[in-house]
């Protein structure tokens, strides 16, 4: 009896991932309930193995390369064989070479995943050839011998880093599920936090080869982790799956290939062209108000990501610290963000709710910033503040990422969502790379106080995204109680259930 029959999905018995409730029809052949789990299971440990690592990786090298110039920085602040008196940078010089990076970086990662979406070019020969040449680029701020130079490389890397993280959580959100995608998007974050806690320890060894090839110590930092970056680059272009319904035989089965699909279809609805979501205008997904309120949230918290990966070493050398053991005392910061964004994330996917966790660790982000207004002349409370910054701030990143991606359906949807919420979000950077004013340190008034006013804000605007989601799930089930049940069905494909 049990061959007879096919159950529904397991994992998504237990969600609200159709927005009516029901499973839909499928074509798949009938399993045993043992079959089917074991399937499940497989494909569930293929995809953790191959997606998540693949991308996380690719994001982890991309934010090492992007921060590594902080790190470069702290080792001569001051002196004449730094980064800043090597080049011979003006006052603002570092700020400017910071936001330039993000000026074409912005720009592009709409278009780019839109192209990625097209789905012309294999996605392993898209992302990891760009990568390829962010890693020889990288490797060019090391070998550039004067200050218009560092700019116009660091440009360049905004250029052909654009598509990367977008397409990297773009891949995420077309292998799983929206109950799968929270914790997925949390491994994929910590890989990027590992970045910079891996690159103080790598910059607290490379110091040592100051004066080798004729090289500073600073340039070494760019050109050790470019080649890393190179030498990786090469396996995510051969190991990078296709999208799911392409999957290559390697990575997937047939028979598997088929089964996740249709999990994703039942978690989603229908996305290909031709469908309801397929077939939604451009310019409805791109004023569409859930992308641009949940990618504010994503904005205000990034504040101070941005403002950690950029000042915290040149904070702790302010500190008191020497720079040698500045690099030391970054990595406990972002290992406690590391261990807090899976712990926050995994219970707020097991328990299917956001927004309590994400005003949750908004609340520890708004202690470390108020220790830092303040300024506490005790130096151990505020290094403390840094932990409090970094495990409120990097939580959120993960859950908002999930949250955008639970609501939205359509490749179209998705492509543009996780495009502008990583492009855009990553605007901040243009406030926290001119807000900490070279000569207002120690205190950096500005810089703290900014920090805290997005903190604020970021509230202010996660309980709105909540209420507003809250009101729009009433108002689609008042229309769908005056309809019958075909009209329902064709008004599910497109307007779907909120979750929040």
């Amino acid at each position: 009896m049990a061959e007879a029959l096919k159950p529904v999905p397991r994992e998504e018995s237990r969600l609200e991932e159709k927005s009516d409730g029901s499973m839909g029809s499928s074509s798949l052949p009938a399993l045993s309930v043992e079959a089917e789990s074991k399937l499940d299971r497989a494909i569930r440990w293929k995809r953790d193995l191959v997606i998540v690592p693949i991308m996380g990786v690719l994001y982890m090298l991309l934010f090492l390369d992007r921060t590594n110039i902080a790190n470069a920085r702290s080792l001569g602040i001051g002196l004449p064989t730094g980064l800043e008196g090597s080049l011979d940078l003006p006052s603002n010089g570092y700020n400017t070479a910071l936001w330039i990076f993000y000026v074409p970086f912005v720009l592009a990662e709409v278009p780019a995943n839109l192209i990625l979406n097209l789905n012309k070019v294999r996605p392993g020969i898209f992302l990891g050839g760009q990568m390829f040449l962010l890693g020889i680029l990288g490797m060019c701020q090391g070998l550039t011998k004067t200050y218009g130079g560092l700019l116009a490389v660091r440009f360049l890397l905004g250029v052909f880093e654009a598509s990367l993280p977008a397409g990297a959580t773009y891949m995420i959100s077309m292998y799983y599920t929206k109950r799968e995608a929270a914790v997925r998007f949390a491994w994929f974050f910590n890989f990027a936090l590992a970045g910079p806690l891996f690159s103080g320890l790598l910059a607290y060894a490379i110091e040592n080869l100051d004066g080798a090839g004729g090289y500073e110590g600073w340039r070494w930092i760019f050109i050790v982790e470019g080649l890393i970056t190179c030498f990786i680059a090469a396996f995510v272009i051969w190991l990078c799956p296709n999208f799911p319904p392409h999957a290559q035989s390697w990575f997937l089965t047939i028979q598997e290939r088929d089964r996740l699909v249709h999990m994703l279809e039942v978690s989603r609805g229908a996305e290909d062209k031709g469908s309801a979501a397929g077939d939604v205008p451009i310019w409805k997904v791109l004023v569409d108000w859930r992308i641009h309120l949940l990618t504010m949230c994503f904005f205000c918290c990034d504040v101070t990501a941005s403002s950690i990966a950029s000042f915290s070493p040149t904070i702790l050398t302010e500190l008191g610290y020497t720079s040698t053991i500045a690099q030391l005392m970054t990595m406990p910061v972002w290992a406690a963000g590391i261990v807090s964004t899976f712990a926050i994330t995994w219970t707020s996917s097991h328990l299917n709710f956001r927004t309590p966790f994400l005003l949750f660790a908004i609340c520890l982000q708004l202690i470390g910033w108020c220790i830092m207004v303040a300024y506490v002349p005790a130096v151990g409370v505020r290094y403390l503040a840094l932990f409090f910054m970094a495990m409120g701030t990097f939580p959120q990143m993960s859950i908002l990422m999930g949250w955008l991606s639970a609501n939205l359906r359509g490749c179209k949807y998705l492509a543009v969502g996780m495009a502008w919420m990583v492009g855009f979000g990553n605007c901040a950077n243009f406030i926290s790379s001119n807000v900490f004013i070279t000569t207002e340190r120690p205190r950096y008034p500005t810089g703290f106080a900014t920090g805290l006013a997005f903190t604020l804000l970021g509230f202010v605007l996660t309980s709105s995204a909540f209420a507003l989601l809250v009101v729009g799930n009433r108002r689609r089930d008042r229309t769908r109680a005056q309809m019958t049940d075909e009209q329902r069905e064709r008004y599910d494909e497109l307007y779907f259930k909120f979750v929040y």
